[in-house]
């Protein structure tokens, strides 16, 4: 009997852990091979390859991202092959197995809720070691009957699970992302997320998570990303893991970790002073700063106290912060949602992610979406339209401005731009500048067709220009910092001032090569030669003392020619793409 576990990932470089966990809980009993596929590929590639291998049994691992696929592949896989038995599994099926399995008639099982117990239960089944009607948490057909047999009772004991790292192939993990769990289960109680179908919190052993970790650190991933919802439900457990996370740094793998910002209390917070810059990424939602809104989605938060642990961690520059916000809750209009944005864009953090609503299957959310007039797309990703506190439109208004944050301000190309902008024109609202951006670029028609990088550059300046039109010229230089900040170049786009030196190329020739101004500015090229350096390194003349801005946003910068050296080499580009100093030549 041949059987594959298989996916289709959203990118090549990530990793499925369902499958991996499913192939150990089973490897006493048969071998089972394991393939990964991505949504990128073709779906013809894809069948060629399965059917030629010839496999009796085929489970996919389903989620919102890959289910229209996964169908699609799974009934030209049954027509090639009649007799092969397709069984699915993962959340998008574990919600409304009976109407799928009567809508698809080439599914064989579906497997739901936690499926390592289930799916060795189904091989042992499958080798006659098992009846059927005794595997807990499974669906199949009996003739024209769908079959629901009672649900499995959750793995108590997770280290029961074998590690699907011990005998690694570095080579398979080397470069990617993986995707790593500490616990199953949240403490909260989040009405729009799927950890609030599950009870409880369940933890792997303390030496099993460190075991696992340092085969992935010695394998020189790419990253780890923690899928514990609530990384720091259990401090002393979460502060263990991440002093060996620091303890074994190989210089190069990352993590990322969702928590919980107002349970980080001060003995974590002057932990996390310690962290090597750009080790840590922290995830932490938000969503809504409307009680009312929290309170309707079963969130419990404190935002003061999750204030006070963001702004501290920023205050640190070694932890890079990606905050979520959801527009389309409940309570939350288009005014509320811009009170929720400015409270969080006000927090000074580097990533803020505008998501919309999805009415994932299970979630109470969606088991209660008529209460709050919810409209939402019957297909993946069930995103919302709109309900009772927010219109269609607004939402539309919302998606752009979603883009204008993620090209504008989540990209890190317009860093020291963005900051003048606001702090200086749009302090009392963000959100404004955003929503008048969005529809500049609208009215212009840019979210009609594709934008290069300096094309970016000239719509801004142009929305400047047009829309604030104060000291111009030095936003001209602004932009001119933030463009050149980003790597070399030498050819700068028109829109930005020239500024004539004369002599200058050789003028900067010979900054590089006095020994003291080498010591002094960038001492990692002690006796390097000036041609070697200038690979990685650029000189800018500039009208305006750009860098006095930079310490503070609000100074009144006055016209005084000056000299920037851009260093490009630097390895930790967490908060800026380059480092730059002010210099004589």
């Amino acid at each position: 009997m041949k059987i594959l576990l298989t996916t289709l990932n959203s990118k090549f470089i990530h990793t499925n852990l369902a499958i991996r966990y499913l192939k150990e809980f089973v490897k006493d009993l048969v071998e089972v091979d394991l393939k990964e596929y991505t949504i990128n590929n073709d779906l013809d590639y894809i069948l060629k390859d399965i059917h030629k291998h010839d496999y009796d049994v085929i489970l996919f691992s389903t989620y919102i991202w890959n289910v229209n696929d996964i169908v699609r592949l799974c009934h030209n896989i049954k027509k090639v092959k009649p007799s092969i038995k397709i069984a699915l599994g993962g959340p998008e099926v574990t919600y409304d197995s009976e109407s799928f399995m009567e809508k698809h008639s080439f599914v064989d099982y579906i497997l739901y809720g936690e499926g390592e117990l289930v799916f060795r239960d189904l091989v042992m089944y499958l080798k006659g070691q098992k009846s059927l009607e005794d595997v807990e948490g499974i669906v199949y057909r009996n003739n024209d009957e769908i079959v629901v047999t009672k649900p499995k009772e959750l793995l108590q004991n997770l280290d029961e699970i074998p590690s699907p790292y011990d005998d690694l192939n570095p080579a398979e993990y080397e470069n990617r992302i993986v995707y790593y769990e500490t616990s199953r289960g949240c403490p909260f109680n989040c009405q729009y997320c799927l950890s609030s179908t599950l009870k409880g919190l369940r933890y792997f052993s303390i030496d099993r998570v460190k075991k696992d970790l340092k085969a992935l650190i010695d394998a020189r991933v790419s990253q780890i990303k923690f899928i514990d919802r609530t990384f720091n439900a259990n401090k002393k457990f979460a502060q263990e893991i991440m002093n060996f996370l620091m303890e074994n740094d190989n210089g190069y793998t990352t993590y990322h970790f969702e928590v919980t910002a107002h349970l980080l209390d001060e003995e974590t917070l002057n932990f996390l002073k310690d962290c090597k810059e750009g080790l840590f990424q922290f995830e932490i939602g938000v969503q809504s700063t409307n009680q009312k809104t929290l309170d309707a989605v079963g969130r419990r938060d404190d935002f003061e106290k999750l204030s006070y642990a963001v702004k501290k961690v920023a205050s640190y520059r070694n932890i890079h912060q990606h905050l979520d916000l959801i527009a389309g809750l409940p309570y939350e209009d288009y005014a509320s949602f811009e009170n929720s944005f400015n409270d969080v864009f006000n927090l000074g953090i580097e990533h803020i992610q505008l998501g919309f609503l999805k009415m994932i299957k299970g979630t109470g959310i969606r088991n209660t979406a008529k209460e709050h007039g919810y409209r939402y797309k019957d297909y993946t990703p069930y995103e919302v339209l709109y309900n009772d506190y927010i219109s269609y439109s607004e939402m539309i208004k919302l998606k752009d401005i979603e883009e204008i944050l993620e090209r504008y301000y989540n990209s890190k190309n317009f860093v020291l731009s963005m900051r003048y902008i606001i702090h200086n024109y749009y302090e009392q609202s963000p959100f404004k500048f955003f929503e008048e951006f969005a529809t500049y670029f609208d009215e212009n028609g840019y979210f009609d067709v594709a934008q290069g990088k300096n094309q970016l550059y000239k719509i801004l300046i142009d929305f400047y220009n047009d829309k604030i039109n104060d000291k111009n010229e030095l936003f001209n230089d602004i932009l001119k910092y933030d463009y050149i900040s980003l790597g070399k170049t030498s050819n700068l786009p028109q829109i930005f001032n020239k500024e004539d030196v004369e002599d200058f190329k050789n003028r900067c020739h010979m900054f590089l090569q006095n020994e003291d101004n080498i010591l002094k500015y960038i001492p990692q090229f002690e006796n390097k030669p000036a041609k070697h350096i200038i690979k990685y390194v650029h000189f800018e003349p500039f009208r305006f003392d750009i860098l006095k801005l930079k310490e503070d946003i609000h100074a009144n910068i006055k016209e005084t020619k000056n000299i920037v050296l851009f260093v490009y080499d630097d390895d930790n580009k967490v908060f800026e793409k380059s480092k730059s100093y002010s210099v004589n030549i």
